[in-house]
């Protein structure tokens, strides 16, 4: 009954440990990606007045209006380009924008490049598709290189996918990045995904991104997680009005629209100053850095909320067993990857939450290293 493609693809290494965590007492649960404050409360407040105000049913496949005018608007300001309201789409999530895209563009046989580590929906989805993934490989910097991601692309190949600030790691591209990325992009006349969810997270420097410096390129953002609005499933994409009006089309069939009163809710959001979230995980950033840079190799994260630190000797998988038996939940690096050399902590909880899961990594890992 059930179809090999589905069959194809294992349930999510995140889930698992995030299912695991319900059933450990008081964990420290360094293994889920969402903010460890609540959404703002004037978010809260639009969110039931919307309900109130009897905005309950269908919206424009499309999303309102509203909401849509003001995202070109910022969007407009923040890339130095005018976009119009035939190149937005509100979508379920950013997850909602990826998969809606990837249907868009891929068929049978077609091929995304991912660089490793990457975010577990891009392997996955494209498979699921039908797609082959073309996996390149960035360690042990994070960096992009241009000979190799030249040598990954081939003529079916239809996209390109960056995610900056990165998840699992923190990596946040340089403009040297972004420029390889663009070069062999504009060389093959590839498009490119640009997965910017975390872009109100970045700690040193600016927010970067290729579309200011190249058109064919696919924006995906969302309210996730700057709004901590994670299970209210919000995000958007700007980009052609070609790939746009098949991704408006595709949402007919499979979402119908984003949820609407939190479409109103998202519009209320975007009046937030949003400074004091970022600075708090700035200082959360550094506190764990810090904290653990000398017992692992890490390369220090530069935005989101994730470290990606690899150990110096031994097995991560064991690792991670002996972490999750301490009660401190992280994720293996193979759920991010072809390797499985590193793992992943979301720095996502309450400071002194965060001291005390530190103080066990640095404690276990010795008690790990000593039975190699």
């Amino acid at each position: 009954m059930i179809s090999e493609r589905s069959k194809r693809v294992d349930s999510s290494g995140i889930r698992k440990v995030f299912e695991l965590a319900a059933k450990i007492e008081n964990p420290i649960n360094f293994s889920i990606g969402q903010p460890d404050f609540d959404v703002p409360d004037v978010v809260k407040e639009a969110a039931i007045q919307a309900i109130r105000d009897g905005f309950n049913r269908y919206t424009l496949t499309q999303g309102i209006t509203e909401l849509r005018e003001r995202i070109i608007h910022d969007a407009s300001a923040a890339y130095h380009k005018k976009f119009d309201l035939s190149q937005v789409i509100i979508t379920s999530g950013v997850s909602g924008g990826l998969m809606l895209a990837l249907l868009s563009i891929i068929d049978p046989g077609d091929e995304i490049v991912v660089f490793d580590p990457y975010f577990v929906m891009y392997k996955h989805l494209t498979h699921l598709l039908d797609g082959k993934a073309v996996i390149v490989d960035t360690y042990p910097d994070f960096k992009i290189d241009y000979a190799k991601l030249k040598a990954a692309v081939s003529p079916r190949t239809k996209a390109i996918i960056l995610n900056s600030p990165s998840n699992p790691t923190g990596y946040v591209y340089t403009k040297a990045d972004i420029d390889a990325a663009v070069k062999v992009a504009k060389e093959n006349g590839i498009l490119i995904i640009s997965d910017e969810i975390y872009d109100g997270f970045v700690y040193d420097g600016k927010f970067d991104s290729p579309a200011n410096y190249y058109d064919n390129v696919l924006i995906l953002g969302g309210f996730s997680k700057t709004y901590a609005m994670t299970g209210w499933r919000m995000g958007f994409a700007i980009g052609s009005p070609e790939l746009i009006g098949q991704m408006i089309k595709l949402q007919q069939y499979s979402f119908v629209c984003a949820p609407s009163p939190f479409q109103y809710a998202a519009l209320a959001a975007l009046d937030l100053d949003t400074e004091p979230f970022r600075e708090a995980y700035r200082k959360k950033r550094d506190l764990i850095y810090d904290g653990l840079k000398d017992a692992f190799d890490i390369v220090k994260p530069g935005g989101a909320f994730y470290m990606f630190p690899a150990l110096k000797a031994g097995d991560v998988s064991s690792f991670v067993e002996l972490a999750i038996s301490h009660k401190v939940l992280v994720i293996p690096g193979n759920v991010f990857s072809e390797k499985n050399t590193n793992f992943r902590i979301a720095f996502t909880v309450e400071d002194d939450e965060l001291k005390r899961g530190i103080d066990i990594l640095n404690r276990i890992v010795v008690e790990f290293e000593n039975r190699i």
